[in-house]
Formats: C-alpha cells, structure tokens, sequence
C-alpha cells in the first residue's frame, strides 16, 4: 500500500527540516508498531557481493538523512540493501544556522547547508550497538567545522578509529560544500596524504581487531577530468575499498533563475543526474573494475539507477529521490534492476 502520495503534501507544507524530523519519527512509529509491515512491501532479497561484503540488493540510502543513527531500523524497514549513516564527526557540534534545506519541487531538487549538524560519534556508535539490525551498514566521517583543515586528517583518524569495530563500512566525506575548505581535501597532495594516513590506520586496526573494514572515499561531482584522474590513480595506489560519486553539487546551471537558486549550499536531486554519471563514466574509464563505484546523484526512478550501473557503478544510493519519491522508489528500483 503506497501511503506516500497522500502524505507527501502534508509534509511539503511543513518547513523541510520540520519535515525531515517527522517523517523519521513516523517511520520510526511504523516500525516499532508493525505497522510498516502493513506499509511497505516485503522485497525478494537480490544479493550482491562488493568490496567482501554481501548486500542484500543494489539500493542504499545515503548518507544524511539519518546523521545520528538514530533511525536505523526503521530505514532498513523500507527495504534497502545497505544503510549509510552520518556524517559524524568527532565532537558534536550544531552545523549551520537555519534555514538551511531547501525543497525545488519543480526541478525533484533540494539545497542543502546542515553544516554536518550532529550528536557526535560517541552517540553514534551507541545508537548502532543498541540496534538488531544485521545488514551492511555505512558510518561516514567529517571533520568539525572548527578544526584547521590542516589538522583535519586528526578527526578522520579519530572517526575511523571510533567506528571500525561497528561500522561494514567507513566513508571519508571530503566532498560536502557546507563546511568551509572541506573540498580542499580533494585536491593534489591533500587528498593524498589524507588517503595515505587513513589507509595506514585502516591496516594498523586490521591488525588489532582481526577483521578488515573497507574504506570508501566520497567524492563531488564538480571535478573536471584531471581531478578525477588523479583520485582515480590514488585510489588505485593505496588500494581504497570503493568510491562514491557523487556528494552535491555546488553549481546552480540547472535551476538557473529559480527564486532559491542564490542559497548556499549542496543541490542534489534531479539537476545532479547528469553530472553524478559523467563522474561515474570517467572513474569507471580509469579504475577498470578495480575500485567498486557506489553511485549517488539524481536517483529517482528505476531508469537513474539503471544509468548508474551502465555508467560502472556496481551500487547505487539515494536520498533526494525517497524525499519525492518515497519508500515506493526503493521497491521499485530493487523489483526492476
């Protein structure tokens, strides 16, 4: 029963954020009530091996849409093959002022500016050890906002340490536009030495707990083709688990004359498709199969997730697209892939 349609014009007459918190707390009253059951339809589970571990189908959700995990049961109720949680950082901290989402309804779109709004790791990790969920689960990690980027690998460090024993898998973001100089991280020696230390660590925890946890590096969809080069080969140098492209989009090309389209911020949903798949295209030109591609950005019908998976990815995720879509998106991209 797709409940959605008529509930979506309830929600978008709330103020997004206003929207964001319901909506999670009414999946998380459907869930502990059973009456998700009743709700959502029971998928045929479809397996997929990536990076060692089993995914019960191809469809994730991304991160952001549950920073704290706070929500993790009553997500996967919906049916995807893997959840993706956070961004955390270290240190809580309260992200940017409000207003800070947007909805463009006309283009399937949002703009964002959280600022990695959350409760920090150590709330986290004890949502995730208090929950019975058993499927594969991303923690992704950031750094405060009022740490110096040159110290920034140090919360990378402390994320990854913090959430390896927990986490299936971990996500470096070094691509969100909303916390200043992040994206820098991407760039020439810094992605390097960031990927360097995070990779060290990664093997030195191998060690210590006696189980490997892959690292993912999430990236943005503005590179121009040597950007993406250059990731591609350090990820192939210091043998990164995965890559996810795309994060959000700081370009405002698509929605050019839009009453919203001055807001700082991410724009993700349907104007970051294109982008999001050129990026794929040309990492999966560089990475021949040897770096698994999550693929983020424009998701919102069967068709998108199809283009991902030909453009190379051998996952897809999405966010935007369950904002105007609804559960019935996951549904129907897991029935038809």
């Amino acid at each position: 029963m797709n409940l959605y349609p008529l509930l979506r014009p309830l929600l978008f007459s709330l103020d997004p954020e206003t929207a964001h918190e319901v909506t999670l707390k009414l999946l998380k009253i459907a869930q502990t009530t059973g009456l998700n059951r009743l709700a959502f339809p029971t998928l045929i589970d479809k397996p997929i091996q990536v990076m060692g571990l089993t995914f019960k189908n191809a469809i994730g959700l991304a991160a952001g849409l549950d920073k704290n995990g706070d929500y993790i049961d009553a997500l996967a109720a919906l049916g995807f093959g893997f959840i993706e949680i956070g961004t955390v950082t270290p240190r809580p901290q309260p992200g940017n002022p409000k207003p800070r989402l947007f909805r463009l309804p006309e283009h399937n779109a949002i703009i964002n500016r959280m600022g990695f709004n959350n409760l920090g790791i150590d709330h986290l990790l004890q949502q995730v050890a208090h929950s019975p969920y058993q499927g594969v689960l991303g923690i992704n990690i950031g750094k405060n906002f009022d740490t110096p980027i040159t110290n920034a690998v140090d919360d990378y460090l402390i994320g990854l340490r913090k959430a390896y024993s927990l986490a299936s898998y971990i996500t470096i973001n070094v691509s969100s536009p909303n916390t200043q100089n992040l994206r820098q991280l991407q760039q020439g020696d810094e992605v390097k030495n960031l990927i360097a230390r995070l990779k060290e660590e990664q093997l030195i925890l191998q060690r210590q707990q006696g189980r490997y946890v892959p690292l993912v590096l999430k990236i943005a969809p503005d590179l121009n083709d040597e950007e993406i080069r250059h990731i591609a080969r350090l990820l192939l140098e210091y043998a990164i688990d995965g890559v996810i492209a795309t994060n959000t989009t700081i370009s405002r090309e698509l929605i050019a004359g839009h009453a919203l389209a001055k807001e700082t911020g991410g724009l993700s949903g349907a104007p970051v498709r294109e982008q999001s798949t050129y990026v794929v295209r040309g990492l999966a030109a560089e990475l021949k199969g040897n770096v698994p591609i999550i693929a983020a950005g424009g998701i919102l019908s069967t068709a998108d997730a199809q283009e991902k998976l030909a453009a190379g990815a051998s996952l897809v995720q999405v966010y935007s697209g369950l904002i105007y879509r609804g559960p019935q998106l996951v549904a129907d991209v897991v029935k038809e892939l």
